[in-house]
This record gives C-alpha cells, sequence and structure tokens, in this order.
C-alpha cells in the first residue's frame, strides 16, 4: 500500500486537475539551466550562487505554502543544443512545473523552444535578444529587457556628456551581440553618431589586434563593444598594448560589468564604461541588502546578472504560491498576472511591439573607477561622479 498510494495519488491528481506528481510530495522541483562550465561559466557561477542563496531564504520562509522548493539546476555549457537537451530532460524525466534561468541567448532560445513545444512555462532572467519574446511564444516569459534596449539609458549621457561625433561598434556574432549593434547603430543615427565601422567577430578568438588597429587607423571618439567577459577582457588588453586611445571606450553591458572584468583585463578596465541593468544603489526595496549578504557568503561583489538571478528565484516563489494549481496552464496565468517589486526591479510581463511577456525596465551606466564599479547616470541616482575626458595613457601607466 505504501508503494500504491503516492501513484493513485499522483494519478488522481493529473486526471482531475492536470498538475503532476509534485503535489503529493512535500516538494515543488522547478528546472534552471544555466552555463556552469564553459567560456561563460562565470555568468553561470554568479547566477547560480544568487539563485542559491534565494531559494535557502525562501524555504526558510515557508516554501511554497508549505512545500520545500527545489531547483534542479543543469549546465547547458554555453551550448544550445546541450540546452535543448537538458531542458528536455529536466521536462520529461524530471518532471519539473516550469524552468527558469536562461543565460546566453543563443542558449536560450533554444530551450525557449523546447519549453513552447512541451507546454511548460519558462522564465527567462538574462538572455535578451529580442526575437526571444518575438515568436508568439505563451509559455515563455523574460524578466530582463531585450538587448535591443540596453543602450537607452546611455543615450542621455553620450548626449550630455560626451558629446561624439564618430564610433566603432565592435560585438559577438551571437544573436545577443547582433541585435545590440544593430540596436546601437539606431541610438548613434538618433544622436548624429557617425558609425565608421561595425565589426563582428567570433567568440573565444585570442588576437583581436588586427581589427583593433584598423580602429585605431580610424580614430573614432567612442568605441562601444557588446562582448562576454574573456573577449571584453582581452579586447581592452590589446587595446592598451596598441594605445588605442578614444575619447571613450563603453561595454554593452555582459562581460564589462562582472567582477572578473578588472581581474582579467587589468588596469585596461579602469575607467571603462558601461550600459547596465542594475545597480546596488539604486532606490529599490532590498538591493542594497541583497549586495550585503553575497558579498559577506561569497566573498565577492555582485552585479546585475546576480540580481536577476535572486529576482527570478523569488518570481518563481510568488508565481507558484499564487498558481490554482501546478499545471502548466494554471503557471502560466500566474505568471501573466505578475505584479511584484524585487531587488532587480518592478516585474510586470506586457505585450508591445512584436514582443509578448516582456518586463519593462531602465537601463543605467556604471563605469570602473578605482578597481570598483560605480554608478554614474542618471546624475540623480549616482554614487560617484563620472570621470570624463580619460587620460587613457596614464590610466594605464606609459
Amino acid at each position: 500500500m505504501k508503494r500504491i498510494f503516492p501513484a493513485v495519488c499522483g494519478l488522481f491528481l493529473l486526471l482531475i486537475t492536470g498538475t503532476p506528481m509534485g503535489l503529493c510530495a512535500d516538494e515543488v522541483k522547478v528546472g534552471i539551466v544555466l552555463p556552469l562550465t564553459g567560456p561563460q561559466a562565470k555568468f553561470g557561477e554568479i547566477e547560480k550562487q544568487s539563485f542559491d542563496m534565494a531559494l535557502e531564504e525562501i524555504n526558510a520562509k515557508g516554501g511554497i505554502n508549505g512545500k520545500k522548493l527545489v531547483f534542479l539546476i543543469e549546465d547547458d555549457t554555453g551550448r544550445p543544443d546541450v540546452g535543448r537537451s537538458v531542458a528536455e530532460k529536466l521536462i520529461s524525466k524530471d518532471k519539473v512545473v516550469m524552468l527558469g534561468g536562461g543565460y546566453s541567448s543563443s542558449v536560450t532560445f533554444a530551450v525557449a523552444g523546447v519549453a513552447q513545444q512541451n507546454r511548460i512555462p519558462f522564465l527567462i532572467n538574462t538572455g535578451s535578444a529580442d526575437k526571444i519574446t518575438e515568436q508568439g511564444w505563451d509559455y515563455v516569459f523574460r524578466m530582463n529587457p531585450p538587448v535591443s534596449e540596453y543602450a537607452t539609458g546611455l543615450e542621455s549621457f553620450l548626449k550630455e556628456v560626451v558629446r561624439p561625433k564618430t564610433a566603432v561598434i565592435l560585438h559577438e556574432n551571437s544573436l545577443f551581440g547582433t541585435k545590440g549593434a544593430k540596436s546601437f547603430k539606431k541610438s548613434c543615427k538618433k544622436l548624429g553618431i557617425k558609425v565608421l565601422m561595425s565589426q563582428g567577430y567570433e567568440h573565444g578568438g585570442i588576437d583581436f589586434k588586427p581589427v583593433l588597429v584598423k580602429v585605431k587607423h580610424l580614430n573614432p571618439d567612442i568605441v562601444y563593444m557588446i562582448s562576454y567577459l574573456m573577449d571584453a577582457s582581452l579586447l581592452m588588453r590589446q587595446s592598451r598594448e596598441l594605445k588605442l586611445t578614444p575619447k571613450l571606450f563603453i561595454g554593452g553591458a555582459a562581460g564589462f560589468t562582472l567582477p572578473e572584468f578588472p581581474k582579467n583585463a587589468g588596469k585596461a578596465a579602469e575607467k571603462v564604461v558601461s550600459a547596465t541593468l542594475w545597480h546596488q544603489v539604486l532606490p529599490l526595496p532590498g538591493a542594497k541588502e541583497y549586495f550585503d549578504k553575497f558579498k559577506a557568503r561569497y566573498n565577492k561583489d555582485t552585479e546585475y546578472h546576480g540580481a536577476e538571478a535572486y529576482s527570478a528565484a523569488y518570481v518563481i516563489a510568488d508565481v507558484l504560491k499564487r498558481a490554482r494549481s501546478f499545471s502548466p496552464d494554471h503557471i502560466k496565468q500566474a505568471l501573466k498576472e505578475t505584479d511584484l517589486m524585487t531587488v532587480f526591479g518592478p516585474v510586470k510581463f506586457v505585450s508591445y511591439d512584436k514582443k509578448i511577456n516582456q518586463n519593462r525596465l531602465t537601463t543605467y551606466v556604471v563605469q570602473w573607477i578605482g578597481g570598483h564599479l560605480k554608478l554614474i547616470w542618471p546624475k540623480n541616482l549616482a554614487n560617484a561622479q563620472y570621470v570624463y575626458p580619460v587620460d587613457w595613457l596614464k590610466e594605464w601607466g606609459y
């Protein structure tokens, strides 16, 4: 009877409510897909650590209406085919009630396709290519802004402070990098900035000097780069070696905000500016507390990727508490009705332009000053005065 009862319970609930076996158990399982190994592992690490920290807090406060919340975290290795495979495993074998995570846009797009095909809700916390929420996929929800909106906070800084006339754009040839480059071109057109060159590259390269020599010859006012961590670090190190000195180096978020960026780039990271989606000094409930707890626990700073993951965990918990049952359709409905303030900002899914189930948020500007990531724009929220103009040769020790 001990073996029969759980099976009968699960079958009964599945037939009556469409709810998976999770309701008979004392736990609720959610699948989280992140890059824990491979070139994007540092992003996956900071997000996993934030998910873990939030999960402990959620369960300490009673979990999901008395049930323990469990995150089954799978490594996508930064590859779409692996992401697709682990998503299918989480759905078919582990019987998770929903999916979360999603770092790189290429992997996130693949996982989103699996989620939609299987009619399993998927809450994305990072993967930002616009097309992910432009497919009409009603089981896919995204918390962070699309990459086309990353530079919106940067535009006023360029207009009011830098006032550049020319720009070069360097970007990874990925969904994230390609769309980000196109969007920044539009920003440049709006601001009257002439784009002298927009150059894509394959990630993981070891020699950017040929393209950087071209950039030096063009002598642009700004160099805008959309890169993951290792490429961002190498681009800046080799710019320093070549004494490439535009008025400003600007990152399109991603690798330019991670704590590892100044460690990897060394002196070349100092005074680099970047778009960002979050900073701990923003007037958001719990933002500074999250930053302090993370630093105390892991002995390092966190930034917007970690804040996204931490907040996504709380959105998942909120959704599961409100859902009428753990059936996919009831969870999807609860996601649609989400209206929650998190440390990352407000979360409410809306439809606009071609996008559906998309959260809308403000973006900001940060700068590496004295080895720390400081919020410099907008002025009324900044915790440091921006440094501009920059004497790059002096910064680099020449």
